[in-house]
């Protein structure tokens, strides 16, 4: 999407003004806030060595802030104390209660300790105060006003995560409206499409304002305080917005609409968006749930940080799409004269990488289907093949590390890590390219070409890779420098922050390097646009906008379609026992298949994780073998017909015109060629689902006799130990654990992250939620359970002890390295976010109760009562901990609280 033509201000047009530029800005807000969490973490851990004075007991924590004198008496006279409390007693009225067990008798000496305990508390608060009021020096007061400043970007990024995506999509979708980006089966030509289009957008936000108005006076009618209006209110005026523009489209047809056309092609132009909004809109007003819409639409903000990252991502894909890197990289192969198919292959390979880092297999196919199109072509291939490679190149990708929607999954699903579905899908990855591999040499039309000898093709792509190189290095360089500057790595969780990061160095050089930035302009004027860092930055941002408002709200609406097939019932169909686990898996594959043809990944994910996940398991599918499969599926479905998301991308970014000269190229074809772009990678990806969903089981129910197989192949380290056992029988699904409510809901007077009293609910878990814990084993020689159980408890107390000292460096150790993390989080942002939140409170004070401790072998398991206090605010829960003895030491690996 380009900016409309017109009068410009200072240099820029209107719309550039009032979209691409408040983009930009949030984009960029969101890229300040993810690096200002990891440079925090960093600046802690540097207070901590410059400032930190272990002899004293002095940490960086407690300089922080300015602290506060104690008001207790240090010097109080005790013997007078002792003497009121007894004559306090003497006096005091007795109750009914005293009466019936008689006199108790008040021992002086019990008081006088009880107060010589506390006077000795007040002594050390007033030590503490003194020596923390030395350490803060000059140089500790400009220390931290820099660390705080950090603490308040990410501080304010945690607390306004969804109003940011809001306004985002909100600013993205009113321009995505106003310039018809949205994504359909084919795009507005005629007078009477954009007619049929303009009324089916018209229909659809006029649901989706009604939709979220009633929900806003729901929230106000139901006698409790809204928590956040503002949330609803931008959704009301973003539909409101967009129900304006639709029906000045709907009175004014555009200029460009060509003459003739009819109506029934035009349903073909109707936005998916609008498609979904209006079927379950209807389907919920019907029902009587007129809020349906917008509720389901909130989701968005609930997943806030996931669609941030998308949109990060797709940043990220417009920046490259401006620079000379897939060119340069094509330049390598080039010189082989490689036969298409091959060609394409190494390509789709290539393209994996990319695809995994993006998160999604749509955004690759925005960023670089174009060029992956014309490469292809460029070699010979056949335009329909060429459009099948476009389509697929962003498919294979999306089960590699560290794919975002991998990620979600594991987030969604406690039965699966993510470390189980990567390695997996590697298998999975290199089945599908090389079934594609297969297909595409055996319906190759045999067309003899000269191939090119090593001598001549190896230098010439020797001196393809000097240009390639430099981009290398900045790449590497950029990684390396989180790695060893903020000690962040590059992985699931980093990437949507270091991903545009990157893109930005790149397009840098490429303007200090000189030319155009963009490839794929042909002419002087596409040149010409892209000319200057700006104006690379710029057009990147403003393609990012229709992306933005297209799949966002694509997405948004898919949620919106799951909970309709929800609330329809349409899953209790499927039978709780299928009876043969053969019949479970072909149930489901079709299953997936078929939603995967209508939703988009993330809504679908959300959609299964809810319904048919735990019927899957109950009914004994290996919960990474399920994912595999669905994974799989969902592929298939977003290249198969009737929508083929995939393929709606591959045609918006290749051009309809191409669309027309591949139809007129094969129109005299037999069958196959004439709809190659559709066929080829249905039988890739269908095949490879059969080999997935069957040969999988096969796998899992020989592991044993497989082992030898896997070891001479050396892929031992990549078996998930788990599925080495045979699958369990089928249970019914356990329920899930009751959430902590939300602190800032107990106490509306709490700010979670500004008032230092009131922690977050993961502050309350200290992590992320308890898997169930390993089946018992028998217990080795050594210390007897008596004994066990005795560390476990000085374990647990110990670290309840560290928790309540503040002493942050010494609570951290008590977590295994592979304690389960919360969310999409890293190691490092969690550490750092607990090192804000223990460092923030004034006090904190953690007692347990009613501990009960479970040795299995060289696991633990440690359930108790929970009393958390910090300044005002205070809550009780019951916490289970499983601890794992590691080199020695008992290591919390999983904490729950409930």
């Amino acid at each position: 999407m380009q900016s409309s033509a017109g009068k410009k201000w200072f240099g820029r047009t209107p719309s550039e003004w009032l979209s691409s530029l408040p983009i930009f800005s949030l984009l960029l807000l969101t890229l300040i806030i993810g690096t200002g969490e990891m440079v925090h973490g960093q600046l802690l851990r540097l207070g901590e060595r410059m400032f930190g004075d272990p002899e004293n007991q002095v940490q960086y924590f407690l300089l922080r802030a300015d602290p506060s004198a104690p008001t207790c008496e240090a010097n109080p006279d005790i013997d007078a104390l002792v003497a009121k409390q007894l004559a306090d007693a003497e006096s005091a009225p007795k109750s009914d209660l005293d009466l019936l067990f008689g006199d108790v008798a008040i021992d002086p000496n019990e008081i006088r300790a009880s107060l010589e305990a506390a006077r000795d508390q007040c002594r050390e608060r007033f030590a503490v105060y003194e020596r923390v009021s030395k350490a803060i020096t000059p140089e500790v007061e400009a220390f931290r006003e820099v660390e705080t400043g950090f603490f308040g970007i990410f501080k304010f990024g945690t607390e306004n995560r969804p109003l940011i995506l809001l306004i985002m999509v909100a600013i993205a979708a009113i321009s995505t409206t106003k310039h018809f980006h949205h994504i359909s089966l084919r795009p507005p030509r005629t007078k009477k499409d954009f007619q049929v289009y303009s009324l089916a957008m018209l229909g659809a936000n006029l649901l989706m304002t009604i939709s979220a108005s009633y929900y806003l006076k729901l929230q106000y009618d139901s006698g409790v305080a809204v928590e956040n209006p503002l949330i609803s209110i931008i959704a009301i005026a973003l539909f409101a917005a967009l129900s304006f523009i639709s029906l000045k489209d709907v009175l004014k047809i555009p200029a460009q609409a060509e003459e003739g056309g009819s109506y029934g092609m035009g349903l073909l132009s109707i936005p998916l968006y609008a498609f979904m909004a209006l079927n379950a809109g209807i389907n919920f007003f019907m029902d009587d749930y007129v809020a349906g819409l917008a509720i389901y639409f909130g989701q968005i903000t609930e997943l806030s940080s996931i669609f941030l990252n998308l949109a990060l991502y797709l940043w990220a894909g417009m920046l490259l799409k401006q620079t000379r890197v897939v060119s340069l990289f094509m330049d390598i192969l080039r010189p082989w004269k490689l036969p298409p198919e091959v060609f394409t292959y190494i390509v789709l390979l290539a393209a994996a990488v990319p695809t995994a880092y993006t998160g999604a297999s749509g955004v690759f196919v925005i960023a670089a289907g174009a060029i992956v199109y014309r490469e292809v072509l460029a070699v010979g291939a056949r335009r329909h093949f060429a459009l099948a490679a476009t389509a697929m190149s962003g498919s294979l990708g999306v089960v590699l590390r560290p794919c975002l929607l991998i990620v979600v999954i594991a987030a969604l699903n406690k039965e699966v890590t993510t470390s189980e579905l990567y390695g997996w899908g590697l298998f999975v990855f290199i089945l599908t390219s090389t079934i594609f591999m297969i297909i595409a040499l055996l319906k190759a039309e045999g067309r003899v070409t000269e191939r090119a000898k090593a001598k001549e093709a190896l230098p010439q792509s020797l001196r393809a890779l000097v240009p390639v190189s430099p981009y290398i290095l900045i790449m590497l360089l950029v990684v390396y420098g989180y790695e060893y500057l903020l000690d962040t790595k590059l992985d699931e969780f980093t990437a949507p922050v270091m991903l545009p990061v990157i893109m930005l160095f790149v397009i840098i050089f490429d303007k200090l390097r000189g030319g155009p930035t963009k490839v794929g302009g042909d002419t002087q004027a596409d040149k010409k646009k892209n000319e200057g860092l700006e104006m690379a930055v710029r057009s990147a941002t403003t393609e990012t906008i229709g992306h933005i408002g297209a799949l966002i709200m694509l997405m948004a609406l898919s949620i919106s379609v799951g909970g309709m097939i929800e609330r329809s019932g349409l899953m209790s169909i499927v039978p709780a026992e299928m009876g043969s686990i053969w019949m479970a898996l072909t149930i489901f594959m079709f299953m997936m298949v078929f939603i995967g043809m209508v939703m988009d990944p993330f809504g679908a994910v959300i959609l299964v994780s809810a319904t048919v996940a735990p019927i899957a398991y109950s009914n004994g599918i290996h919960p990474v073998h399920f994912w595999m499969i669905v994974i799989t599926a969902f592929e298939l479905g977003y290249l198969s017909p009737p929508v083929a998301l995939n393929q709606l991308l591959a045609r918006q970014v290749v051009g309809e015109e191409e669309m027309d000269k591949a139809a007129e190229e094969t129109k005299h074809k037999p069958f196959y060629y004439r709809y190659e772009r559709w066929l080829l990678p249905v039988y890739t990806l269908f095949i490879g689902l059969l080999i997935v969903t069957y040969g999988g089981q096969a796998l899992i129910n020989n592991a044993d006799g497989l082992k030898p197989v896997s070891h001479f192949l050396g892929l031992d380290q990549l078996r998930p130990a788990v599925l080495d056992q045979s699958p369990t029988p089928a249970v019914e699904p356990a329920p899930a654990a009751e959430p902590v409510a939300d602190p800032a809901a107990m106490d509306p007077a709490a700010d979670t992250m500004l008032d230092p009293a009131a922690p977050a609910a993961d502050d309350l878990l200290g992590g992320e939620t308890a898997a169930a814990p390993a089946a018992p084993v028998a217990a080795p020689a050594g210390p007897s359970p008596a004994q066990l159980q005795a560390e476990v408890t000085e374990v647990v107390s110990n670290w309840a002890a560290a928790w309540s000292a503040r002493d942050v460096e010494g609570y951290l150790s008590f977590y295994s390295a592979n304690f389960e993390l919360p969310g999409a989080q890293s190691r490092a942002q969690w550490e750092s976010q607990r090192r804000a939140r223990i460092a923030s409170k004034a006090s904190i004070e953690v007692d347990i109760s009613n501990l009960n401790v479970q040795i299995n072998g060289e696991e633990a398991t440690a359930e108790f009562d929970q009393a958390y206090k910090a300044d005002k605010y205070s809550d009780n829960v019951r916490k289970t901990l499983r601890l794992k003895k590691e080199d020695g030491r008992w290591k919390i690996v999983t904490e729950q609280a409930s």
